[in-house]
């Protein structure tokens, strides 16, 4: 199967993304595709909280009604916070000086049997040598 990983931040350009990055983030998705077939999306259960915060914090209702749509999609693969992934996170954390929510996202997608590409705004994940990092800018 074709997997593409996308942590939070790469989740929210493509939804509510300024015009230039949520483009950018559409076109590397697009760039993924293998023999006409998109990518199946694949996100940490961690991804559903950051994306809502804002939105939550805001009130914006239409905003917590994009996000809730986008992780109710049946074809979306998402990774649960496992004593694998936390165990794996807990290193990453440790080894490569990451935050705790990037050292999750980035324990789920090593979790996963493919390795995904990784797409992300966040260049710490490049610290991560066996993570096949695509920044989006």
């Amino acid at each position: 199967m074709n997997l593409v990983f996308l942590d939070a931040s790469a989740i929210i350009y493509l939804l509510e993304g300024k015009s230039k990055v949520r483009q950018a983030a559409r076109q590397m998705l697009a760039g993924m595709r293998s023999k006409n077939a998109e990518p199946a999306i694949v996100v940490s259960a961690l991804s559903r909280l950051e994306c809502r915060v804002q939105p939550i914090r805001n009130r914006d209702q239409s905003k917590i009604e994009l996000f809730d749509r986008f992780f109710a999609d049946p074809g979306l693969h998402i990774v649960q916070l496992s004593p694998g992934v936390i165990e794996q996170a807990a290193h990453l954390r440790a080894n490569h000086g990451l935050k705790t929510p990037d050292a999750l996202q980035a324990a789920c997608t090593l979790e996963l049997a493919e390795e995904p590409p990784f797409l992300t705004g966040d260049s710490d994940f490049r610290k991560i040598r066996n993570l096949d990092v695509h920044l989006i800018q």
